[in-house]
């Protein structure tokens, strides 16, 4: 039996993931990771002291060690700034797939290892495989609803292959039922929506206390004003909720196709089928990580281009130094520089890559090009 640190969120999935570990036998510890709280009173619910709570309660009902292990100023360095950088040179970075990588299989899973533990468990919805040679592979979990394989894109091999997913082969609802059964007390407690390890915090309300308003104007595609933004990073491309620009009198919405930097101009169009700049069948990927084996030869694969949506067909063409061409079957709605692509045969995870320039049929393109400056606001811990 190994001796295996289970990351305790003080949420459901995690919560059982341990307990199959004890009623495996596993010398089990729990420790919650601690790498945010609410100091700049940013407006919304930030529990991280009711999660600390609840995830000692379930160290306590299944009688194993708790910890917490502070990891603030790491998560500052590694995922905040990434966040706030991102959004800064306006493209849209994705905080949960970063703090994958970087904090939870990053510096938390070296945390573990120096304490003597052979590998780290999670309440992910997914899968491993280990093959004969050791090497090991992520698949989908089972429950196509929940599967979170995509949020662990960017992990490496080494990564991996400390990694455990209990909860992977069960559906979400069996999964609560566990909960009942093994008499967890945060067993009906709802999941949480929020930004990973921040809270059920607004995206804009965290960016707010960070990157000032930079107000600009909203035309459309023509050129035409129709109103006022309070900062380009503050919307993304595909975005149809809160422009602040009324639909017309057919009830059609508007959605932003473009951030123009250099005149710090929002872009709206209609959202249709048709309308130019909204879909794209080829783009570029850069910061290209394989799980297993290197994307260094041309492939057919399967890429998805966001969290719940299908992954759909696609042409792979790497070109070098990280950076690889991607041309969908098919016209892709709202690709999004910034936001992570993962790639998948069948339901095996092969890797991933961050979307760069999107390639359009008017032969415009929209770039990610991420600015090095250091945050507006402060990151001082």
């Amino acid at each position: 039996m190994a001796r295996i640190l289970a990351a305790l969120s003080g949420g459901v999935d995690s919560s059982v993931a341990a307990a199959l570990l004890v009623r495996e036998g596993h010398a089990v510890v729990g420790a919650y990771m601690k790498n945010w709280i609410n100091e700049e009173n940013i407006t919304g619910h930030c529990p991280w002291e009711e999660d600390i709570e609840d995830a000692r309660a379930v160290a306590d009902a299944l009688g194993i060690e708790f910890r917490v292990v502070n990891l603030m100023r790491d998560y500052r360095e590694r995922v905040v700034r990434y966040l706030l950088e991102g959004y800064e040179a306006g493209i849209t970075p994705n905080p949960d797939v970063m703090c994958n990588r970087e904090m939870k299989f990053g510096v938390f899973l070296d945390y573990a290892l120096e304490e003597g533990f052979e590998a780290l468990a999670t309440g992910h919805y997914a899968r491993k495989f280990t093959h004969a040679d050791g090497s090991c592979d992520i698949l989908r979990g089972v429950d196509g609803n929940k599967d979170q394989s995509y949020f662990l894109a960017l992990l490496r091999q080494e990564q991996i292959r400390r990694a455990l997913f209990p909860v992977g082969d069960i559906a979400k609802p069996q999964v609560r039922k566990l909960a009942l059964d093994f008499g967890l007390p945060n067993a009906r407690k709802k999941d949480s929506q929020g930004i990973c390890f921040i809270g059920e915090v607004k995206m804009s309300d965290f960016l707010r206390a960070f990157v000032p308003d930079s107000p600009g104007t909203i035309v459309d595609s023509q050129g035409k004003r129709l109103g006022e933004h309070r900062g380009l990073h503050l919307y993304t491309l595909g975005q149809r909720k809160g422009i602040g620009v009324p639909s017309n009198a057919f009830r059609e919405a508007f959605v932003v196709v473009e951030k123009r930097g250099a005149t710090n101009e929002l872009v709206v169009a209609f959202d249709r089928p048709d309308t130019p700049r909204l879909y794209a069948r080829r783009c570029r990927i850069g910061e290209l990580s394989a799980t297993r084996e290197a994307l260094d030869s041309p492939r057919p694969l399967l890429a998805q281009a966001r969290y719940r949506t299908p992954a759909m067909p696609a042409e792979f063409i790497p070109t070098g130094e990280g950076r690889a061409d991607l041309v969908f079957a098919g016209p892709q709605r709202a690709l999004t520089p910034g936001q992570i692509c993962a790639f998948y045969d069948g339901e095996t995870l092969l890797g991933g890559g961050v979307f760069g320039e999107i390639l359009h049929d008017d032969g415009n393109s929209a770039t990610h090009s991420i600015s090095t400056r250091a945050s507006s606001g402060s990151l001082a811990t």
